[in-house]
C-alpha cells in the first residue's frame, strides 16, 4: 500500500510541475486545497487563491523547472515531500532564476482525491549559479 501510495505522489508531483510550467489554473486548482498554506522564500503567505490569480494574471510565468532530490515520507494521512527545484521564469513582472528547496504537505480529501495542504520554499544561495 505504501508503495502505491508513493508512486501516486510521485505522479501527482509531476503533474504540479507541469501544471507551474504551463500556468495551467483548472489543474492547480483540482491539486491545491482550498485551506492551502504556504511561505515562500521570502516568508510571504499565499493562499490558493493567491496562487491561482497570480498565474492567470501572469505575475508568475514558469519558464523551466528542473527537478531532483525528491524524497518522500508517508506518515498517518498526510505524505510529506521535499524536492529541490531549479526555476527560471517571469515573477512579478521580472525575469529570474533560482535554485529551492520546497517541502509540501499532500492530504486526501473524503473523497479520496490527493491535494496540498501546505507548503513552504527555501531559496539555496550559491546553488551552483555563475554570478552574472
Amino acid at each position: 500500500m505504501a508503495a502505491l501510495i508513493e508512486t501516486q505522489i510521485r505522479q501527482l508531483e509531476a503533474r504540479l510541475r507541469s501544471a507551474m510550467l504551463e500556468s495551467n489554473v483548472d489543474e492547480l486548482d483540482v491539486l491545491l486545497a482550498d485551506e492551502l498554506i504556504f511561505t515562500d522564500h521570502l516568508g510571504g503567505l499565499w493562499g490558493k487563491q493567491d496562487d491561482l490569480a497570480a498565474h492567470r494574471s501572469g505575475a508568475i510565468r514558469v519558464q523551466d523547472l528542473v527537478a531532483s532530490e525528491e524524497r518522500i515520507l508517508l506518515l498517518e494521512g498526510v505524505a510529506i515531500v521535499t524536492v529541490r527545484l531549479a526555476i527560471s521564469g517571469i515573477f512579478g513582472g521580472l525575469p529570474d532564476k533560482g535554485t529551492f528547496r520546497f517541502t509540501r504537505v499532500w492530504a486526501p480529501t473524503l473523497a479520496g482525491q490527493w491535494q496540498i495542504v501546505a507548503g513552504q520554499s527555501t531559496l539555496i544561495a550559491n546553488a551552483g549559479h555563475d554570478s552574472d
